[in-house]
């Protein structure tokens, strides 16, 4: 009886005690536990952002003394979730390429939390020997950061084979999308156009150059509908310059209601270019954060 009741109590105890709170994402390697130098920590983050910048795919590790009173899949799938590693949509289409790395040093166990896209590129039964192999024997020796090491190298490789999105660059605009070559392109549409509507008429030729600024925007990298966009811009504003052209025309012939003067045609720009992507959340300052991914608990756990 006494037993029992002792056994009640304990079960109690660990159902009071509260979940470990998610530590906040300030950068690609977080260590809670003062395990890692700052060089170690250093070199780390540099071998993770190598491989978000070459494929744009986020990896990060967690260093905790402890998940309990969560299983550490638990307590890794919470961090993954809170964190959102990984690309969540490129061009419209979901990628998710996260990956978290997580070490509850006390408990002796580690995490491999593997991003709904690159289940395929990690599969379980590979992140499981990535722990077995790569991770598990360094850490018995009291080796973490080789263990760590070893791991983030492992997880390159996979994720470098795999077919992701090209990696977009903040502050770099879209191959070919220059802000000149979209002022020359502006201008040449607005020639071709005036030049088609005194050719083929104030409805066709408008129509032509709306026809010219979408397959120019669509080859400097705009998407469908920003092409769209330009096209309909381009068609209106060039409509507006053909009446405008027809009106003085006439008042230069003689002819009657002369044109209205002054307040002249808006004026169509070039428009942004899509990025086709997402800004990994770098800053200058040396910030990180993660970029909309999502997981699904893909991956593996393991101890040492």
């Amino acid at each position: 009886m006494i037993a029992f009741l002792a056994g009640m109590l304990l079960a109690a105890s660990a159902f009071a005690q509260s979940p470990q709170a998610v530590p906040a994402l300030h950068a690609r390697v977080t260590d809670l536990t003062g395990t890692l130098s700052s060089e170690q920590t250093a070199q780390l983050e540099s071998q993770l952002q190598s491989i978000e910048q070459r494929k744009g795919a986020q990896v990060a590790v967690l260093v905790v003394k402890t998940t309990q009173p969560e299983a550490i899949e638990d307590y890794s799938i919470r961090v993954a979730e809170a964190w959102k590693l990984g690309r969540g949509k490129v061009d419209g289409k979901k990628v998710d390429d996260g990956v978290l790395i997580l070490v509850a040093k006390d408990d002796r166990k580690v995490r491999i939390e593997v991003g709904y896209g690159l289940e395929g590129a990690i599969p379980d039964a590979i992140a499981r020997r990535i722990i077995a192999e790569a991770i598990a024997p360094a850490f018995r020796k009291g080796d973490f950061y080789g263990g760590l090491k070893a791991a983030v190298d492992d997880v390159g490789k996979l994720i470098e084979g795999e077919a992701l999105p090209p990696v977009w660059q903040p502050g770099h605009e879209a191959e070919g999308s220059d802000p000149g070559d979209w002022v020359i392109g502006v201008l040449v549409v607005l020639m071709v156009g005036m030049f088609a509507t005194l050719i083929i008429g104030r409805i066709l030729g408008p129509m032509a150059g709306g026809v010219a600024a979408g397959v120019f925007s669509m080859f400097n990298g705009a998407g469908a509908i920003m092409a769209g966009v330009a096209g309909v811009g381009a068609f209106v504003v060039l409509l507006a310059i053909a009446s405008t052209m027809g009106s003085a025309m006439r008042s230069a012939g003689g002819g009657r209601g002369g044109g209205r003067h002054g307040g002249g045609p808006p004026v169509w720009g070039g428009g942004g270019s899509s990025s086709g992507g997402w800004s990994s959340g770098s800053s200058d300052s040396g910030g990180f954060s993660g970029g909309g991914g999502d997981f699904g608990g893909g991956g593996a756990s393991g101890d040492w």
